[in-house]
């Protein structure tokens, strides 16, 4: 399907599962929907998207991503990572600090946001470290990365945590200011030491050491005490275990400030899989019971856990192809979010389309302050949307995928849904399933985060 003058005319989708609708996108916004968009004087000449069988919906946004560039590019590079999120049916993704330099500084995260916009397929948003170097020992930059370029908005020492009770809390406190959140991975590092998979049955028949639910609940427990000591906001990054279900839903009843977000691989996979010893399946927080697995299930549908975040983590083929002991912890998850999401979630009743929109991109939009993403598929609306085939199934396999990591936990698996145009500021950078163009930006003034 060709681009034509950019304007588009999407007739027939279903938005947010509902009746089937028509849609007008032209000068980066939604300019009409329904009736008013087919009768548009602007649909003359449009480039008609024929919908009828699609879902419309706002397009993904992700809180949790590794793009690992600077430094790691032969993991992964901004452009890899974002064409990869295009074709999942992202139009934002936040860009993890545990690059090489670290991102805890202003100029480390305004090279990252200067990558993505070069880039042009989704809104990367810098995520900046809360302290230096990722050591917690002390702060980062945290205001001068709020003030420059890239407007950081959520901090995340991602991939450890931030153990020090006195640390994490003045964080909280320093990032009330601008109105930031801290992002926290939640483990206990004295409890999890050496640890290579969840501590239950199947490592103690397996004989590795377990890595024990309460170092995840336990951090947990204590910052959601502190973010209400200091009226702060909390974001717990990858909840895994169904007592960090319960704690998290403990503190939402108290009208504690914090928000939570669970991966793809942890509402489908649990630590059964680690009986291959195949390393793909190594990750950190580590694959959990079925228990677990339902208790997230639920925990996303009634609200508790507020987002999905792939925690998309590609690296090298020889980081993971070799023994489970030596392998690096982490999966890729931007390609087939939305597939894992429909199976676990959709297909088992447990949400709708509606319900996906709030978890995958209001919610997360929300939580990062991005004022123009995760918005109504309304007139006037900026146009950041997908179409998806609910009904297409395909079968995983990482060699075609777009990331540059082949770290798959879903590879073979056949899935349901397709994304079939992602639409990133009214331009469509993927179409009928496969990347189109990138949008190109004017100039840097143009941009701008709430």
């Amino acid at each position: 399907m060709a681009e034509n003058n950019g304007t588009y005319l999407i007739r027939g989708a279903a938005v947010l599962g509902s009746a089937a609708e028509d849609l007008l996108i032209r000068d980066g916004v939604i300019a009409a929907r329904g009736t008013a968009a087919a009768t548009s004087p602007y649909a003359d000449g449009a480039t008609v998207i024929e919908a009828a069988g699609l879902v419309a919906l706002p397009g993904m946004v992700d809180v949790h991503t590794h793009l690992r560039e600077p430094g790691r590019e032969d993991a992964e590079t901004v452009e890899t990572g974002t064409r990869a999120a295009a074709l999942g049916g992202y139009t934002a993704v936040h860009a993890m600090a545990n690059s090489t330099p670290v991102a805890d500084t202003a100029g480390v995260v305004e090279q990252v946001y200067s990558l993505g916009r070069a880039a042009g397929w989704v809104d990367v948003r810098p995520v900046g470290a809360v302290t230096v170097g990722l050591a917690g020992e002390q702060l980062a930059e945290l205001g001068a990365m709020a003030d420059s370029r890239a407007r950081v908005r959520m901090f995340s020492d991602d991939g450890i945590c931030v153990h020090d009770p006195v640390l994490m809390r003045r964080a909280l406190e320093y990032v009330k200011a601008f109105d930031g959140v801290v992002a926290q991975h939640a483990q206990e590092p004295r409890l999890t030491a050496g640890a290579q998979m969840n501590e239950g049955e199947v490592s103690a028949v397996l004989g590795l050491t377990g890595w024990p639910a309460v170092a995840e609940e336990s951090i947990i427990a204590r910052d959601v005490l502190l973010a209400q000591h200091v009226n702060s906001r909390l974001h717990v990054c990858h909840v895994s275990t169904a007592g960090s279900v319960e704690i998290i839903r403990w503190a939402k009843q108290r009208g504690i400030n914090v928000t939570a977000e669970v991966t793809p691989h942890h509402l489908l996979l649990t630590d059964s899989l680690v009986r291959s010893y195949n390393p793909v399946y190594k990750v950190n927080p580590p694959l959990r019971t079925d228990a677990d697995v339902q208790a997230l299930r639920a925990g996303l549908a009634d609200g508790t856990i507020d987002v999905v975040g792939t925690d998309h983590a590609p690296h090298p083929s020889e980081h993971k192809e070799c023994e489970w002991a030596q392998a690096a912890m982490g999966m890729t998850g931007l390609e087939t979010a939305l597939s894992v999401v429909q199976h676990a979630m959709i297909e088992t009743g447990l949400m709708t389309w509606a319900d996906f929109a709030r978890v995958t991109s209001t919610a997360a939009a929300r939580i990062g302050r991005l004022a123009d993403q995760g918005r109504p598929l309304e007139a006037g609306e900026p146009a950041n949307l997908i179409l998806v085939d609910p009904a297409a199934r395909w079968t995983v396999d990482p060699a075609k995928m777009a990331t540059m990591g082949r770290n798959s936990p879903f590879a073979g698996l056949e899935l349901p849904g397709k994304v079939v145009a992602t639409f990133y500021k009214g331009h469509p950078t993927v179409l009928d399933g496969k990347l189109n163009t990138p949008y190109r930006h004017l100039a840097d003034s143009t941009a701008g985060a709430a």
